[in-house]
């Protein structure tokens, strides 16, 4: 059984900064591209950050470049995002996901098998 579970979302103020964790098992972690999206009601879910299962290759959204930072462990089977320098707009419920292999674009979201919960990041100003 394939899961992924995100954790360190949380309450923070504009400015600060939050690492978020995205821990898989029942998978080859090593082999999979991974994902960061999020979401806020009413709107469709949205690429934040991905890397690839090969060469680490990393894609951001441009209005997160510069200050995440998404890296991956795989003797944890743990994908990890940092995440600096957070406003308000960054609010949003914070979902991982996973797909084996390399994809053409780390951002198309219907690219991905699995998905975790979700974990809630809320900034304020």
């Amino acid at each position: 059984q394939v899961r992924l579970v995100e954790s360190g979302g949380g309450l923070v103020q504009a400015g600060g900064s939050l690492r978020l964790s995205c821990a898989a098992s029942g998978i080859l972690f090593s082999r999979y591209s991974m994902g960061w999206f999020r979401q806020t009601p009413g709107k469709e879910r949205e690429f934040v950050a991905g890397i690839s299962w090969s060469d680490g290759n990393t894609d951001y959204a441009d209005s997160v470049k510069g200050r995440f930072t998404i890296s991956r462990d795989n003797a944890k089977n743990t994908v990890y995002m940092q995440m600096n320098s957070l406003t308000p707009e960054d609010t949003a419920v914070y979902y991982c996901a996973a797909t084996i292999g390399r994809l053409a674009s780390l951002k198309i979201k219907y690219e991905y098998k699995y998905w975790g919960q979700g974990t809630q990041v809320t900034v304020s100003s």
